[in-house]
């Protein structure tokens, strides 16, 4: 684990690939690629910093999704709209554990509130596999508010790849 919020950029990268191992678009082999990837990170840098990856891109999905917004008359306000929505959808997750409802809503808050959602998240310690899979659902659900907002299927994919592999192509 990195301190201060900071994460590993290839644990980063496996956390958008569980959305696309959750995604129903994900053809086949994209899917056992992308599971392939989140695989070698977790056992490069541990389960855990594939977690953190999963709250710092909640917290970037939910910056996005309030900046996009910004000057609409039908803006999603955080607190009545956008977190309520997504912490409803959760039940639909057969696996999503409501015990750890609370902590999601905590990333979910503190991103809405501009603070880094790793480091807020880290001064609780670990997170157990059980929470990680909350947070991995809440990813998927604001990449699904984020289509359904563009109005396009996959655009927070396309977008998050781009990056991706703009800052592969970087040079170190």
């Amino acid at each position: 684990m990195t301190d201060d919020g900071v994460v590993v950029h290839e644990a980063i990268r496996a956390a958008w690939d569980s959305y696309r191992v959750l995604e129903k678009r994900t053809s086949t082999q994209e899917r056992r690629q992308a599971q392939q990837r989140v695989q070698v990170a977790a056992d490069a840098y541990g389960p855990e910093e594939v977690s953190r990856g999963t709250v710092f891109l909640v917290g970037v999905l939910t910056g996005y999704l309030l900046v996009e917004q910004e000057g609409r008359k039908d803006r999603l306000d955080p607190l009545s709209d956008l977190i309520p929505a997504v912490i409803r959808k959760l039940p639909t997750f057969e696996m999503a554990d409501p015990v750890q409802v609370p902590m999601a809503t905590g990333v979910l808050m503190a991103a809405a509130m501009g603070m880094d959602t790793v480091a807020w998240r880290d001064q609780f310690g670990p997170i157990p596999p059980k929470e990680a899979l909350v947070h991995s659902f809440v990813l998927w659900l604001l990449a699904d508010l984020f289509d359904s907002m563009a109005d396009r299927p996959g655009t927070i994919d396309q977008l998050m790849r781009e990056a991706f592999d703009s800052m592969t192509a970087e040079p170190s």
